[in-house]
């Protein structure tokens, strides 16, 4: 069974280990993998959640997120609350288990078959993702009947918030919530880009390599998905070829507006 870990404990961080390790006692064939995301970057643990559950994954995968920064209420937080747990069912037959904390859903909300709240306490503990919500992934995978509760309405998660940085990879690339289908600049023309307070000249492209070594691409990226009706969405990247589009804009906080115009 493939489970999917995306949280903002930070890479290799000693939480991944103790949430694995509860994971496990109550999913023992749990197979593991971990996406990790900047602290409280609720935009980019959605993104991830939709890139890996929007696409085509073996039966039974889940995937199990927890960015949680307790912003739904500014006052003093008695025993630890924090935003609910939900779970939601995807038309791939992935299912997802996470707590409703900004963009978390964002992503899936209008493509899930089944929004609901889980049934387990959203205080208790600081660590909830190791103390509390493991356990109810069990009772949920197991098919326990009094682990879900009732449906999750779509007004309370809200809309993905359009033009912003979402994600940076590895590479530097640095995806966006530009939808490629509604961008109506030719392939090949010069546009100016600014990211935050940092405005760089790039080239409008069908695909990143079709940029020499050395010039920002701004084109289609490699995620995306299928909605439920059946058409494709891709989402924009900013690309810097040989080099870090993240660096080049000065490592931009994630939610950070983009903004394109022509040269």
């Amino acid at each position: 069974m493939l489970v999917h870990v995306v949280a903002d404990y930070g890479r290799g961080d000693l939480a991944f280990a103790e949430v694995a390790q509860r994971i496990k006692l109550y999913l023992p064939d749990a197979e593991l993998l971990y996406t990790p995301v900047p602290p409280f970057a609720t935009l980019a643990a959605g993104f991830c959640v939709a890139q890996l559950g929007l696409n085509p994954a073996p039966p039974g995968t889940l995937i199990y997120h927890n960015v949680a920064p307790r912003e739904d209420e500014e006052e003093a937080r008695a025993e630890n609350i924090g935003e609910r747990l939900a779970f939601a069912r995807l038309p791939t037959g992935v299912c997802v288990i996470g707590v409703n904390a900004g963009h978390a859903f964002s992503f899936v909300r209008d493509a899930a078959e089944e929004l609901r709240w889980v049934s387990v306490p959203a205080a208790g503990s600081q660590f909830r993702s190791r103390d509390l919500f493991p356990e109810a992934m069990g009772e949920i995978v197991e098919g326990s009947t009094g682990a879900l509760d009732e449906e999750v309405w779509p007004a309370e998660i809200p809309s993905v918030p359009q033009n912003r940085i979402v994600y940076a990879d590895g590479y530097g690339n640095l995806k966006t919530t530009v939808e490629a289908r509604k961008v109506e600049i030719q392939s090949g023309a010069t546009v100016r880009v600014r990211v935050g307070e940092v405005e760089l000249e790039a080239t409008a492209s069908d695909g990143s390599f079709e940029v020499e070594e050395g010039e920002l691409a701004f084109a289609p990226g490699s995620s995306g998905w299928k909605e439920p009706s059946g058409e494709e969405i891709l989402w924009m990247e900013l690309f810097l070829r040989g080099g870090s589009a993240r660096e080049a804009f000065g490592d931009p906080s994630i939610g950070a507006s983009v903004e394109v115009a022509p040269a």
